[in-house]
């Protein structure tokens, strides 16, 4: 096993400690079990994800579809940003303005 050291405020300390004796567990168990669980609910979404069959098919063929044409979005993208229009506007550092 491994020591994993924290840094806690002493307010920190005293919730986990009165969170771990209301579970009736040791801090050390209460807080690995905590963030184990938090752990896992953060990786589930990133590892794996089911779905009924039909869900599965309709998944699939969206990702082998060809990409659809968007030309709304297409011609968005070719217009200057309004970044790029703010720096066009202002003057130059040297120029009259």
């Amino acid at each position: 096993m491994k020591v994993v050291p924290l840094r806690l405020t002493p307010g920190a300390k005293q919730s986990l400690q009165r969170a771990a004796a209301a579970a009736q567990r040791s801090v050390t168990d209460f807080v690995l079990e905590s963030a184990l669980a938090s752990a896992a609910e953060t990786l589930a979404d990133r590892q794996n994800f089911q779905l009924v069959p039909e869900r599965w098919e309709a998944f699939v063929s969206a990702l082998v579809a060809p990409p659809q044409a968007h030309p709304r979005l297409a011609r968005l993208l070719q217009e200057p940003s309004v970044i790029e229009v703010g720096v066009a506007a202002k003057p130059t550092a040297g120029g009259a303005g």
